[in-house]
């Protein structure tokens, strides 16, 4: 067994200052970017190009000065550009603009670089976070409902641009046989576990038109979006919306794929979950999961994706699954060891991690 301190740096305190202090700037420019996303400043800005303080305070219908405080910290954060007098006198005279490049990443909701949600995730965290101190103490969790909106909208605007029918399509593709079940067989059926407000669902049926589809969730906020959603995108008649727990979820039929996509590490019974569907998997079904990326092993100081999914974890993850019940100790920290282990308690008779490039996620196939 390896050492998980054996390479770590020794302990300086002028480094961990300086990280806090740079963590410190970087969390309250987050909680600057979700004004501008809520209160709509951004798309003001898109829409009428250059603006001065007063220009924005017009058309956004906020205070003159809010707007100009605003205004200088996303230009001295460098998210606008500016032009204009530089001395305090005609401040108000300014102009600021938003620049193409960076309305990929806080408008364009189905660009690969959006992240305009994840402001408010991290909002409704710090929201949370009295109830998470106080689940320290007693050992229990923080229901999903409590996070509310900013915690169900921000998760799936982060994953929405992943979910297109070409990538959703590559995925499936190292599944071979199960591929071309859904892409040339009558009547294929998927579950989508953990399906939130649908996005996957969606992108699955646009995929693979000749598949039914059908999502499950525990949130039924979740789910009563999800539908609206999948309305909207003319497929109501080719998707359907579960509000139910998949570690008993009651459904019958055959199925040809499963999919899981960041989904097992919020199950409070992911065993039983898997359990659930592969009674209902086809001899030739399987189970596609899509789970954290990190570290195969515990390694201290982890990389920056441990670190973040830590995080995660630590704040939201492990105390919404404490909420439910948990039956594992499970978080967002899902090592393969850790997903070969659930399917083998769960009946399967093979896991394979399968080589998809991703940035984020690493990739599972379970088989019957």
């Amino acid at each position: 067994m390896n050492d998980a301190s054996a390479s770590a740096p020794a302990p300086n305190a002028e480094r961990l200052a300086e990280e806090i202090f740079t963590g410190l700037r970087s969390t309250l420019e987050i909680f600057a970017v979700d004004i501008g996303v809520r209160r709509g400043l951004y798309e003001a800005l898109a829409a009428h190009g250059p603006m001065t303080p007063r220009d924005l305070s017009k058309t956004a219908g906020i205070h003159a000065r809010y707007a100009r405080e605003w205004l200088e910290q996303q230009a001295v954060a460098g998210v606008l550009t500016v032009s204009g007098p530089a001395d305090e006198d005609h401040a108000y005279e300014r102009r600021f603009e938003l620049p193409a490049e960076h309305r990929r990443v806080l408008l364009d909701r189905e660009d690969p670089l959006y992240l305009a949600t994840g402001p408010q995730f991290v909002a409704s965290i710090a929201d949370a976070l009295p109830e998470v101190l106080k689940a320290f103490g007693t050992g229990g969790g923080v229901p999903y409902e409590r996070y509310g909106p900013g915690t169900r909208d921000g998760i799936a605007g982060l994953n929405r641009p992943m979910f297109k029918p070409e990538t959703l399509q590559s995925w499936v593709a190292a599944l071979p046989d199960v591929h071309r079940r859904l892409t040339d067989g009558p009547d294929a059926r998927v579950l989508d576990l953990g399906c939130g407000l649908g996005w996957s669902t969606i992108a699955l049926a646009r995929a693979f038109p000749r598949a039914r589809l059908t999502g499950i969730d525990l949130d039924a906020a979740s789910v009563e979006q999800a539908r609206r959603n999948a309305g909207e995108a003319g497929l109501g008649e080719q998707v359907a919306f579960v509000n139910t727990n998949a570690a008993g979820a009651g459904l019958d039929g055959v199925v040809d794929l499963v999919t899981v996509f960041e989904a097992l590490h919020d199950m409070a019974d992911p065993i039983g979950a898997l359990v659930s569907v592969r009674r209902l998997l086809a001899p030739s079904g399987a189970v596609l999961i899509g789970d954290e990326k990190v570290s195969e092993e515990f390694t201290a100081p982890g990389p920056e994706l441990d670190r973040l999914n830590y995080a995660f974890s630590l704040l939201h993850c492990l105390p919404a699954t404490r909420a439910e019940g948990a039956k594992v100790e499970a978080g967002t920290v899902l090592r393969p060891d850790t997903v070969r282990a659930y399917a083998r308690e769960a009946g399967y008779g093979s896991v394979e991690v399968l080589d998809v490039e991703h940035d984020l996620w690493r990739f599972y196939r379970l088989s019957p």
